[in-house]
């Protein structure tokens, strides 16, 4: 696949690229604020038939939004596209990542170049989807599970009744690792994703077409955990999936705030990265 980069980009570049979910906005259990301690002001960013879901704190939204005018600012989400599409920061991002990877949107709009290389990536790289998905329907029979949903037809998501129903799935992981998928929980969702299928390789695509000079990354999920890694910088909330598992890497930095602390403390960093970089006005 050969698309150039775009016109106007290139040396000084910096793309961010943020997780959604845990990382920039939040249900209301999720707030992870200390007892006692005085809400920040917020904005519902997602609605489900007709009320308010997510939240993002207003201070992360200015932040965002300074971001977006200075980077090329990103989401990059295991959501599907539906899901990703209910989403609205205030802003419309030239790039975005959902389901883990398998859509490249430009402008809102799924990058069809894109769909045909996810496609032969998994043709040649993993086992097929039906195969997992008869895996995840054999575990959806267990007294856990609530539900078995297929995602955008790339990968798949079992939804369990309470997180701390979830039982050890590490036979499982091992039989879904043989066929070259990935095994992960986060909350109370149990993911079966293809190997090929990595936030990591659209988010270097984007790099790529906008000729990047940097890469900074944001997220909490093992999903993130390449994203994370391959970036030049790196920030993660202190909650999540990768805070349980205490993960660590010489280019991540971890917050010291949770919940919407953690975010706006979070997009504070990639903001002195972004400016660090930039040449002087002076």
């Amino acid at each position: 696949m050969t698309i150039n980069a775009e016109a106007g980009a290139g040396a000084g570049t910096a793309l961010l690229a943020c997780d959604l979910d845990l990382t920039l906005i939040f249900s209301r259990k999720h707030f992870g604020l200390a007892p006692g301690a005085a809400e920040p002001e917020v904005t519902g960013v997602e609605q489900i038939d007709g009320a308010a879901y997510s939240f993002s704190s207003d201070v992360s939204l200015r932040l965002l939004a300074d971001l977006h005018r200075t980077a090329v600012f990103t989401p990059v989400t295991t959501r599907t596209l539906a899901q990703y599409q209910r989403v609205d920061l205030g802003l419309r991002p030239r790039y975005a990542v959902a389901a883990n990877g398998g859509h490249l949107l430009v402008d809102g709009v799924p990058d069809p170049l894109w769909a045909d290389e996810i496609a032969a990536r998994l043709a040649d790289g993993c086992a097929p989807l039906a195969q997992m998905l008869d895996l995840a329907e054999r575990l959806g029979t267990q007294d856990w599970a609530r539900m078995v949903r297929v995602a955008d037809d790339l990968f798949v998501y079992l939804v369990a009744h309470t997180r701390e129903a979830i039982p050890d799935l590490s036979e499982v992981a091992a039989e879904v690792a043989a066929a070259g998928w990935s095994l992960s929980s986060q909350g109370r969702k149990v993911y079966l994703v293809p190997g090929p299928l990595t936030k990591q390789a659209a988010v270097m695509e984007v790099a790529r077409r906008v000729g990047a000079s940097r890469v900074f990354a944001a997220g909490d999920s093992v999903l993130d955990m390449p994203m994370l890694s391959a970036a030049d910088r790196a920030v993660r909330p202190a909650h999540g999936e990768l805070h349980e598992l205490g993960w660590e890497a010489p280019n991540l930095t971890v917050t010291s705030g949770t919940g919407l602390l953690a975010s706006q403390e979070l997009l504070g960093l990639l903001d002195s990265w972004v400016r660090a970089g930039q040449p002087s006005t002076s």
